[in-house]
């Protein structure tokens, strides 16, 4: 990815007006100062999704959906991050700068898209010219219509074909080679790597052709499936074959159906179930999973009903829930023996899928009961068993009303955690990484702190570094000094620029939060509170000095003992 810095990234959001954008996308009504609709990312029928414009932020007190125009369009219009990054910038007439190691590593990306997309052309027009292909086609019921909308094609059955036609200059045959469409033998000699068989072109977020899967027309041949290599522009476990025709036939996806194969996609689109896609030839992957979510709220694994297909069902599950967020649903379809979604909804249609798909198994059902197959939960031993297995499993979910829930049905099941009082908080997400577990205060003066300097970031320019209370052993001191570093790396910063620098972070939920919190009082409150919150911060920490010092006073040395003196002689309030 190229790096962009975060000095630009701060300009940019500065020049862009988040209520237009997102007012450009969603229906807004002003309430105050900010502006409220409903959210675009969960359903509900009460608003509870605000903009502000003076953060330059959103929030959905719903979903905790929340960040700067930058994620937005990665969110609603499914863009990648330097995808958003351009089209704001187009909109704000600003060119994006990239280092110069990213301009120097790929100087024919361009060209490289250009050769492969000339390659899916050359597919595409060789499948006319073959009646085997056309043939083989027409048996699994794919009309004129799908093969254009997927430009399916056709790989002669020659060594040389492709390189004959679009290799004769060396600079191009360098780049098919970089794009992964040539094998080598053992003597170095490279030849066309798809040879008579169905091309199924596989694209990008921009529709773009990146790698392609062929499939053999005689199903004695092996492998019955070949795919591109990874290369620079393909990497198998971050696409999902199908993706693009599902965002052409969708503004908003109402959910996607992740089966096994190209085919199988293909069939599903072909009578009328247009939100299939496929993982192309691994397991699913977190980066499938992150992609899958940001694109629809609702995602249905289809699977095989043998052992295979329930360890990828598994494997499924293990990458899906760090990324369970309130509002999201995972559900589980086996088939029967010997089906797939290809035989099925050409024997049942879509309402005969759509109807399997409505008794799919959710994702927590498909969890216990995977959990406790060999369990015995009428016994003590068992539900430890259970427990053991799930509690790891349980803690990977994001903080919110599905994860107290998934905890709930454990203790249902298994008791464990029962003695717990039910409203119980669940572990603060803003601590010190030094701190020994001891969960913040709710309203402590470093949460008051990092609260003010998320509403106002300009206001650090009003701190001095370095700080007396940076030695200060309380929850949320580090965050609030990484706070403070930032700002200060960055002094144009916006608030939601500096909530979603802390992505990734176990803090992340708890300053999203913060950050659309109402400050009380007039603009010129917060200076005055947080000038006053720092004092009494360093007041607390020359307390727990002097503490520390008169604790060892037979081992202090002389300037510790000049510490002591001074601290003494200092009035405290």
């Amino acid at each position: 990815m190229a790096r962009i810095p975060g000095a630009f990234i701060d300009d940019l959001l500065a020049r862009s007006d988040l209520v237009e954008v997102i007012g450009a996308r969603v229906p807004l009504k002003r309430q105050g100062k900010e502006y409220s609709a409903c959210c675009p990312f969960h359903d509900e029928r009460t608003p509870s999704f605000t903009v502000s414009p003076a953060k330059q932020f959103y929030y959905c007190f719903g979903c905790q959906a929340s960040g700067t125009a930058i994620s937005f369009l990665m969110n609603y219009d499914r863009l990648e991050f330097l995808d958003a990054v351009d089209e704001l910038a187009r909109h704000a007439g600003m060119e994006v700068p990239r280092d110069t190691l990213q301009r120097n590593a790929n100087p024919d990306g361009q060209a490289l898209f250009d050769a492969m997309g000339a390659a899916a052309t050359f597919f595409q027009r060789q499948l006319v010219h073959s009646t085997r292909a056309q043939a083989y086609l027409d048996g699994r019921g794919v009309d004129p219509g799908i093969r254009e909308r997927f430009g399916i094609g056709y790989a002669p059955d020659s060594f040389t074909a492709l390189r004959d036609a679009l290799g004769t200059d060396p600079r191009r045959l360098a780049l098919l080679e970089r794009g992964g469409l040539f094998s080598s033998n053992d003597s170095g000699r490279s030849y066309d790597k798809f040879r008579d068989r169905v091309i199924f072109p596989i694209h990008d977020r921009r529709g773009r052709a990146i790698a392609f899967g062929g499939r053999v027309l005689d199903a004695q041949d092996n492998p019955k499936y070949l795919n591109s290599p990874e290369t620079e522009l393909f990497h198998k476990g971050r696409e999902l074959y199908g993706l693009w025709q599902v965002r052409q036939a969708h503004n908003r996806i109402p959910r996607l159906i992740v089966v096994e194969g190209y085919m199988d996609v293909v069939a599903l689109f072909q009578h009328g179930v247009d939100t299939a896609v496929a993982t192309l030839g691994t397991a699913t992957t977190p980066d499938h999973a992150e992609l899958l979510f940001r694109n629809a709220p609702d995602v249905y694994f289809c699977f095989d009903g043998d052992r295979a297909g329930r360890a990828a069902a598994w494997k499924a599950v293990e990458s899906i829930l760090p990324r369970m967020k309130d509002g999201r649903q995972a559900f589980f379809l086996f088939l029967p023996d010997g089906e797939d979604p290809d035989s099925i909804v050409r024997a049942e249609g879509a309402a005969g899928f759509d109807k399997r798909l409505a008794g799919a198994t959710p994702l927590s059902q498909f969890l216990f009961d995977s959990l406790s197959v060999d369990a015995n939960l009428n016994t003590l031993e068992g539900k430890g068993r259970l427990a053991e297995r799930a509690k790891p499993l349980l803690a990977q979910i994001p903080d919110g009303a599905f994860a107290d829930l998934m905890q709930q049905r454990l203790t249902a099941l298994t008791g464990v955690g029962a003695r717990e009082p039910a409203s119980a908080p669940r572990p603060a997400a803003l601590r010190s990484r030094n701190s020994h577990g001891v969960a913040a205060p709710r309203r402590s003066l470093v949460r008051t702190a990092i609260m003010l300097l998320l509403h106002q970031p300009a206001l650090a320019m009003e701190l001095e570094p370095p700080f007396a209370f940076a030695s200060l052993q309380q929850p949320g001191v580090d965050l609030l000094l990484d706070v403070l570093g930032v700002i200060f790396e960055r002094p144009d910063i916006t608030t939601g620029a500096l909530v979603a620098h802390f992505e990734g972070r176990e803090e992340h939920a708890a300053l999203q939060k913060l950050a659309a919190t109402t400050v009380p009082g007039d603009d010129t409150a917060p200076r005055t509170i947080l000038l006053d919150t720092i004092a009494q911060l360093d007041r607390q920490s020359r307390h727990q000095r002097l503490t520390e010092l008169q604790g060892r006073l037979a081992t202090l040395s002389d300037e510790d003992k000049a510490e002591l003196r001074a601290l003494l002689s200092t009035r405290f309030d």
